[in-house]
């Protein structure tokens, strides 16, 4: 009870950041607003509940926007969706079980870059229709075909929220503490509401339902189709939600920890097992899939929480404006909303990333480019697959580049084995014999590897049998001869 003080406005705050996010990232998906709000409070009260982290915010994620809405056309039915969501939520749980947690680390870092960028230019992709005056992302080809009907007010409203949202993020602002509590997000869909109450005509809005009764609450929510799970497109699509939600929950614990240290760290298996529950309590009531936000996450540890309250407040707000506050929320215009998401598939896919990736040498940007195309080509997990699978093939090469190393000392020549050596090794190896002439000394410095595989000592044995004819002594050498 001490910390009410500062967790009551820290909750507030985290509030007021979630829920245009909570509805823009549902209309970005396709969905209902209302079925964002119910994210957010699942993951608001359910998950932050079971998590063992005392400042991660869970709730809808703009990371899995595109997920979602190549899942949905891919399932053709949101119902079926579901069920991949409830089993994706099942996936999770097993992974806390198992303690998969710690093969995080196994994915790279370029992988990871690759696949936030990625989200980011999709998310604007599908954003630019609605900022434009589209009522929804199913515009997106009339766009492009040139029947797209423009609408003057609705880029008016969308590029003073996305200058509002800059604004929001220069050192003027950051000066004026009053100011700079006040979430950016915020003020942009405010300012767009002014527009809406002004009577701006072309101006595409949310619909909430209003709820005068538990029956007509239920009567909203969608349930999952029982007999989905026998689709196979169904479980593909319960992995690829499992795991980019379990890596982004995950990648957002990493970056908490270096936000607001906790002794001792949460553990990432308990997390997730705290978020397959709530995704598959999400997929049972109808809303979309949840992971740790570390935007929100991060807010809320910057306006001074200090225990879970703070989380648990900001989804009984978002509940409460749910169910009794829906005519007020649908002033919100749609383009205030994409700009919001605008802003960030931008921060999520900034220039600033690929110089820096372009900076740190093919190892890194190549396999950094191939995660990104392979997502926007094939989908999000073959393109992660894409991106790993390239990622291991530049690390062989270095590894089979830098494994063997020969090096001249007048007619004395060191052969260095940097690590076990195997038979992908043997063309360097051959090579690098044949490099040494006659009536030459070979010293060979094998401490760094342990294993040696059969055709590597096959090779090197040829070598030595064959060195008395061509005047060659030997020392050190690994493997006798005969």
């Amino acid at each position: 009870m001490n910390t009410l003080r500062q967790d009551i406005p820290a909750g507030l705050v985290v509030f007021l950041v979630a829920l245009p996010l909570c509805l823009g990232i549902a209309q970005a998906s396709g969905l209902p607003p209302f079925a964002g709000l119910l994210t957010g409070v699942i993951g608001g009260l359910l998950v932050t509940a079971l998590s063992p982290s005392r400042f991660a915010v869970s709730g809808p994620a703009a990371g899995l926007v595109t997920i979602v809405v190549a899942s949905i056309e891919t399932l053709g039915s949101f119902s079926a969706f579901l069920t991949a969501l409830m089993l994706a939520g099942l996936l999770q749980c097993l992974f806390g079980v198992l303690r998969a947690g710690r093969f995080i680390a196994l994915v790279p870092g370029s992988v990871i870059k690759g696949m936030l960028a990625a989200i980011g230019i999709l998310l604007i992709i599908q954003q630019i229709p609605v900022a434009l005056g589209a009522a929804g992302y199913a515009e997106l080809m009339s766009l492009l075909n040139g029947e797209f009907a423009f609408s003057a007010s609705a880029m008016l409203v969308a590029g003073v929220g996305l200058l509002i949202l800059w604004f929001w993020t220069t050192p003027f602002i950051k000066s004026i503490k009053a100011l700079s509590w006040i979430p950016g997000p915020l003020v942009a869909v405010l300012v767009g509401c002014l527009a809406t109450v002004s009577g701006v005509a072309g101006l595409p809005r949310i619909t909430l339902p209003a709820f005068d009764s538990m029956a007509a609450l239920a009567a909203e929510l969608e349930t999952p189709d029982w007999l989905a799970w026998q689709n196979p497109a169904v479980w593909v699509v319960a992995l690829t939600l499992a795991l980019v939600a379990s890596l982004e929950t995950l990648l957002s614990q990493e970056a908490l920890k270096k936000l607001r240290p906790q002794h001792p760290a949460p553990s990432p298996n308990k997390e997730m097992f705290a978020q397959g529950v709530g995704n598959l309590t999400a997929g049972l009531l109808g809303a979309m899939p949840i992971t740790a936000v570390i935007v929100r996450s991060s807010v809320n540890v910057s306006v001074g929480a200090q225990s879970k309250v703070s989380i648990l407040l900001h989804g009984v707000l978002l509940l409460i404006c749910g169910l009794w506050f829906s005519e007020l929320l649908n002033a919100i215009p749609l383009a205030s909303l994409a700009a919001v998401l605008l802003y960030t598939g931008y921060k999520l896919a900034t220039p600033r990333l690929l110089v820096e990736q372009m900076r740190m040498g093919a190892q890194q940007y190549v396999p950094f480019l191939a995660t990104i195309g392979g997502i926007i080509v094939f989908g999000m997990l073959a393109g992660i697959g894409i991106g790993i699978a390239t990622q291991i093939l530049f690390s062989l090469y270095q590894s089979h580049r830098n494994a063997l190393q020969l090096t001249r000392y007048d007619d004395h020549y060191v052969l260095r084995f940097q690590q076990n050596l195997t038979f992908m090794h043997n063309p360097k190896l051959q090579g690098l014999l044949a490099e040494i002439p006659e009536n030459s000394v070979v010293i060979v410095d094998h401490d760094n590897a342990e294993y040696l595989d059969p055709d590597v000592k096959a090779v090197l044995q040829d070598f030595g049998e064959n060195a008395d004819k061509r005047g060659i002594r030997l020392s050190q050498w690994p493997v006798a001869v005969k």
